[in-house]
């Protein structure tokens, strides 16, 4: 008999069948990553930031000490190293002016990006 107990949740009534495949279904959605950033609910770690961060001072640590030792394999790791950090600092910016959806709910919030 618990089985058919209803349960009001939001003005809507629901049994305990009901509520278990919702909460199934919510569950499901919360893993789909693709879905939560398609539906601008996606909460932006602080990966990309800290690569940037980490990226940028490699790269002027190793052309620093490349240019004063005049190593060549310190120059060569600049060079490699230098178009990351520049892909990765472009990857940030576009993430920093990308438009977010307006939701008339909620208080606009600046963009995750730090």
């Amino acid at each position: 008999m618990d089985e058919w107990k209803m349960w009001e949740h939001d003005g809507v009534r629901l049994s305990a069948r009901e509520r278990l495949a919702l909460a199934r279904i919510e569950a499901g959605l919360r893993q789909d990553r693709r879905f939560a950033r398609r539906m601008g609910e996606a909460r932006y770690g602080l990966w990309l930031p800290a690569a940037v961060l980490l990226l940028a001072v490699a790269s002027v640590f190793v052309a620093v000490m490349g240019i004063r030792t005049s190593d060549p394999a310190l120059l060569w790791c600049f060079a490699l190293l230098w178009p990351f950090t520049l892909i990765q600092a472009f990857r940030l910016l576009c993430r920093a002016t990308r438009p977010r959806p307006r939701r008339p709910h909620r208080r606009p919030r600046p963009a995750p990006w730090l």
